[in-house]
């Protein structure tokens, strides 16, 4: 289970809040990727918080309302648009970092999960597998999770036949077959080869 240390020692070296940021979303065909940043308050942390991935819908709902209480949060969003033009990596980044300015201050430090952090001038430090490791960036994780999960949900009212409300996006077979047969929709990656070569495809009548 992901613990309080890095936080500890960073918010003692730096003398303040630590942030913990996470991304989702990088992988799927379609939607935005959404990152989080969260400060934990060492006197009300919600008990069960753990990497996303290791937790149902359902706990990380819970999960997600307790820290919307009792932390500091911010969400921040690229859109397909971005993830088109800037690609899905350095997306990914633009979202980490409009996610610890939608926090509203300034962390005195910033964890960031994966091996590689925003360029920016925070202070801050990647930790590969941090969310399996760091206690706020796991609960980064869990809102990032949460939110672009319901935004997949949102999007399936629009758009029933892609199935994104139980794949959110990802290369499902059942999305995968109506990406060929009807299309990509406005909210598709295009710069993702199985989308291009969707759309390319229906273009040429293959």
């Amino acid at each position: 289970m992901p613990d309080f240390k890095h936080e500890r020692r960073a918010g003692r070296l730096h003398q303040g809040p630590v942030a913990g940021v996470d991304e989702a979303g990088r992988g799927p065909l379609a939607g935005p990727v959404v990152a989080a940043a969260v400060v934990l308050d060492p006197r009300c942390i919600p008990e069960g918080i753990d990497d996303s991935k290791a937790l149902t819908a359902a706990r990380r709902a819970a999960l997600h309302a307790r820290l919307v209480e009792c932390a500091r949060v911010g969400v921040g969003i690229a859109s397909v648009e971005e993830i088109d033009r800037l690609n899905i990596f350095w997306a990914s980044m633009l979202a980490m970092a409009r996610a610890v300015e939608a926090l509203g201050f300034r962390p005195a430090f910033v964890l960031v999960d994966g091996n590689r952090c925003p360029d920016w001038d925070h202070q801050s430090q990647a930790i590969v597998g941090g969310d399996a490791i760091c206690l706020s960036i796991a609960a980064a994780s869990i809102v990032a999770k949460h939110r672009r999960d319901c935004m997949m949900e949102e999007l399936d009212a629009l758009h029933p036949d892609y199935g994104w409300r139980s794949n959110k996006g990802y290369a499902a077979k059942a999305h995968q077959e109506a990406l060929r047969t009807l299309g990509p929709t406005p909210h598709h990656r295009r710069s993702f080869a199985p989308v291009a070569q969707a759309e390319l495809d229906l273009r040429i009548g293959a």
